[in-house]
């Protein structure tokens, strides 16, 4: 079975505390990240956070959706949030944040394997695909945060590799 690995960086023009703000809050991400069909809370966590539970249902340009839950392992305000992905994906995802002057830099760093039985057959053919599916909801979802922080996205980049 692959393991996928997936590097994404936005560079945004607006600041660290309102671009975190939004990633954490992910509740709120199916109004402005499209591909982001819906978020539910399951288990609510501490106060920072951590041990929360949350199930997202994602759809991109394939014809498939993809459901998962997140738990918050870790968590720093400000430059952290990590957290391990069971459903039809498991791993691990951690969006760390630096500022670089007025920018903001978002970086999702995603390491997953398929659990669905479909796509682990499907992957050593379709794998690029699911790389360009992945890329293309990771850009929406740069646009779509610009877009609600009323700031400029400055630059967005994505690298994946699969491994078996």
């Amino acid at each position: 079975m692959a393991d996928f690995r997936f590097i994404t960086l936005w560079a945004i023009e607006a600041p660290r505390s309102a671009v975190c703000d939004a990633i954490e809050h992910s509740l709120e991400w199916p109004q402005w990240w499209p591909g982001v069909e819906k978020v539910e809370e399951l288990v609510q966590g501490d106060s920072n956070g951590i041990g929360s539970v949350r199930r997202y249902l994602w759809k991109g340009r394939l014809p498939y959706r993809l459901g998962f839950d997140i738990r918050v392992t870790r968590m720093q305000p400000l430059t952290m949030v990590e957290g391990i992905a069971c459903g039809d994906v498991e791993g691990f995802g951690r969006w760390s944040f630096t500022s670089e002057g007025a920018l903001t830099v978002a970086r999702y760093d995603w390491q997953v394997r398929p659990t669905a039985r479909w796509m682990r057959i499907l992957t050593p053919l379709a794998g690029p695909l699911f790389r360009w599916n992945h890329d293309i909801l990771m850009k929406q979802g740069a646009q779509g945060l610009a877009q609600r922080l009323d700031a400029r996205l400055v630059s967005f980049s994505s690298e994946a590799s699969a491994h078996p």
